[in-house]
């Protein structure tokens, strides 16, 4: 069914170039939307859909240009270049936390979330829209959609079954500080790096390993230099889709309604894709040969825990009690 949704995905983008040939008007507003996955994830597939809905709710006032594969910078950057003006829109998680954003790591804590029940009252319940207003606040950035997102997993060259395993082992992480903290804890050596260097680094061996849900191994052909999955599941989160919240609020309100309705339109279609692709891509890397290894769960809950503990300030603290006791 997957194909079914690339095929609508590829119409869709069809559709849209003609709309935008045939518009006798110019754009009031055009928005450039950048994210770091391929143009086969479902990031970008719901990015196409969100750019059809705005231009057909807003009858081509609003015309949304999709960039993936870090081509507007990496992920960093392109925070940087919304506060800057430069962009609009990007799909964004963890790094947030770089942004004296303390409650946004909430979205990417090691063993916060047990499910995606939990992940779904969490992030779209009250805790969710009191970070979304935390963000808004503090960073300037106005979330309009939220992503689940696969549990992010280890990928080596080696089993690893209990956190021993991980001794001297370099660990690709994203540039957060509780992932180095927390991956520290368990007892590698953990390296930031932007995503779009990791294939090379393993094909070098500059890093032995890295984490990420299974859509990103699959889509960044990661199997072609790494053997095992390792099941840690250490993370279930979610990723938001963040806008300029000054770009936003400088729009007529017609058209802010607009963007928010087809956001709410894009995080349903990203859902409804996420719910069949877990499985299909766990099934593509096993037919690439990667091999799954079950891991010790409870050592590796038991060390992270204490990890992000420590890391955590009180206000942290707090609220990662809050999210555990989401019923």
């Amino acid at each position: 069914m997957i194909r079914n949704f690339v095929l609508c995905a590829l119409l869709i983008t069809g559709i849209f170039s003609c709309q935008q040939k045939d518009s006798a008007n110019k754009p009031e507003y055009t928005l450039r939307f950048g994210h770091l996955a391929n143009e086969q994830n479902i990031w970008h597939l719901a990015a196409l859909k969100f750019a059809d809905e705005v231009f057909q709710r807003s009858e081509g006032r609003i015309l949304v240009k999709i960039y993936p594969n870090e081509q507007l910078g990496k992920e960093m950057d392109m925070i940087t270049g919304i506060l800057g003006g430069s962009m609009d829109i990007m799909v964004t998680a963890e790094s947030l936390e770089n942004w004296s954003l303390p409650l946004a790591i909430m979205c990417a804590t090691p063993y916060a979330i047990k499910d995606s029940d939990h992940l779904q009252k969490v992030a779209g319940g009250p805790i969710g829209k009191e970070i979304e207003q935390h963000i808004i606040n503090i960073s300037g950035l106005k979330p309009i959609a939220w992503f689940e997102r696969g549990a992010r997993n280890l990928t080596t060259n080696i089993p690893i079954r209990h956190p021993d395993d991980l001794k001297n082992l370099i660990i690709r992480v994203p540039n957060v500080s509780l992932f180095v903290a927390t991956w520290s804890g368990l007892g590698a050596k953990p390296t930031p790096m932007a995503f779009s260097e990791v294939f090379t680094a393993l094909q070098q061996s500059t890093i032995h390993g890295q984490e990420n849900p299974f859509a990103l191994i699959r889509n960044a052909g990661l199997y072609e230099v790494q053997k095992y999955v390792n099941l840690t599941e250490h993370v279930k989160g979610w990723a938001y889709v963040v806008m300029g919240n000054k770009k936003f609020e400088s729009m007529p309100a017609d058209l802010q309604n607009i963007i928010l309705e087809s956001a709410k339109v894009m995080q349903e279609y990203e859902h409804q894709l996420f719910l069949e692709q877990e499985e299909l891509d766990a099934q593509f890397l096993k037919d690439k040969g990667m091999e799954f290894i079950e891991v010790d769960k409870e050592a590796f809950i038991e060390l992270a825990g204490k990890a992000v503990m420590e890391h955590f300030t009180e206000e942290q603290r707090r609220m990662y009690r809050r999210v555990q006791e989401v019923e």
